[in-house]
This record gives structure tokens, C-alpha cells and sequence, in this order.
């Protein structure tokens, strides 16, 4: 899946499994590729609100992954 994240509200950050951080705002979209492993973290201020669109469309039976030590994945 490729995936596209649009940060409506909060502030945090995205690390992809090479441990570069990008910095997440409002305003701010990233792109993942590849069912990229990465790590998503808000900001301890509050909560981060961000529209997630994949392509092609989830199916709804996939688990999102938050075990072991990778990232989150799909």
C-alpha cells in the first residue's frame, strides 16, 4: 500500500527504521511506501489528529502491527 498521512491537528513526529525523525504538524504530509515500518508519536501536549488515505484501498481485515520492535505496519 502506498499511504498518505495529512496532519489536521497536534504536533509530533514520524522515524522511519533508519531512525530519521521527521517533524509531523498541521499542515504537514508524509508518504509511506512499501508497507514502510515507522514509528508515529505525538507530542506529550496532546493528542495528533491526521487523515490516513492508502492506495489501494485497506479491505478491512488488516492488523495493524504494534508488536516486537519494529515499527507500526500494515
Amino acid at each position: 500500500h502506498l499511504e498518505a498521512c495529512y496532519c489536521i491537528s497536534g504536533t509530533g513526529e514520524v522515524e522511519d527504521m533508519t531512525g530519521t525523525v521527521h517533524r509531523v504538524e498541521p499542515g504537514t504530509v508524509y508518504v509511506l511506501d512499501a508497507h514502510d515500518d515507522h514509528f508515529l508519536r505525538a507530542d506529550s501536549a496532546g493528542d495528533m489528529v491526521l487523515v490516513s488515505v492508502f492506495n489501494p484501498p485497506l479491505k478491512g481485515t488488516e492488523k495493524h502491527n504494534l508488536n516486537g520492535e519494529g515499527g507500526s505496519a500494515y
